[in-house]
């Protein structure tokens, strides 16, 4: 995002955080209703290009905002649009993108309120790795020429009773909506789990199954390294041969065999 949109953006944050605070039971409807709205724009240009158009005044494009949702949904989201709608965005884009983001935000919250946060982060980091296992599976959910209803439907028969009612909710909101692999988005939504618990995530491939404790000697070791508390998700790589491969962010330890003999080839050479 350039400066403008970035700064749209932590304003809408905070519109939303106020939005949510002292009140039970807000997060999940916020989550939901500003999902609804996302869908609204994307399929009504007009409207969309409206409510960004930075010739406008702020408060003009918040009005019409109100005109449009207002009785649609409830107050909290109601404040949060009418925030993010009154800011100067860089694009048009980047002020939709942003209400999905706050709309996976409240939905994240209100797992955290219902002590289900760790859960969600699980399945969908799992949801993540069945997904990149599976390539017609993943074809089959990015297919841009499925609509909506028929994705949506292919994700509750693969989940309904099989996940918490969020996660299945923020897998619906990224198969239909995906700018990037499904099984990256889910690894996003993971992570972005994981730092509402001020946690960072370890993506850990292994040649063989880790234990559990070696799983939390591992974890161990990544919070001396990096300071803060960390989840490790692993997923088994039996083309690594031996060893493990650690991704923290941009950061990659490789301790695998074939990591060794990649760099041993590259020494020879």
């Amino acid at each position: 995002m350039y400066a403008a949109s970035r700064e749209a953006s932590s304003r809408s944050r905070e519109a939303l955080r106020a939005a949510l605070t002292g009140s039970d039971g807000v997060a999940a409807t916020a989550g939901s209703e500003l999902f609804a709205v996302v869908a609204v724009l994307d399929d009504e240009r007009s409207l969309r290009v409206a409510l960004a158009d930075v010739s406008v005044p702020g408060q003009s494009r918040a009005e019409l905002s109100e005109r449009v949702f207002g009785g649609k949904v409830s107050a909290a989201t109601l404040a949060v649009l009418t925030t993010a709608v009154a800011q100067n965005w860089s694009r048009t884009a980047d002020m939709v993108d942003t209400l999905e983001l706050l709309g996976q935000e409240a939905l994240l919250a209100s797992a955290a309120d219902s002590g289900r946060l760790g859960a969600v982060e699980d399945e969908l980091f799992r949801l993540g790795r069945i997904v990149a296992d599976n390539p017609d599976l993943e074809q089959a959910l990015a297919d841009r020429s499925k609509p909506a209803n028929a994705k949506r439907e292919l994700i509750g028969r693969l989940l309904a009773g099989k996940t918490e009612t969020i996660t299945q909710t923020l897998t619906e909101q990224v198969v239909t909506r995906q700018h990037t692999g499904i099984s990256v988005a889910l690894d996003d939504l993971s992570d972005l789990a994981a730092a509402r618990r001020d946690e960072i995530v370890a993506h850990v491939r292994a040649a063989t199954a880790v234990t559990g404790p070696q799983r939390e000697r591992l974890a161990e070791s990544l919070r001396r390294i990096y300071g803060k508390p960390v989840t490790v998700h692993v997923q088994v790589d039996p083309s690594l041969l031996s060893g493990i491969v650690v991704r923290v962010g941009d950061d990659v330890i490789d301790g695998s065999a074939t990591g060794r003999l990649e760099r041993l080839r590259r020494s020879l050479s």
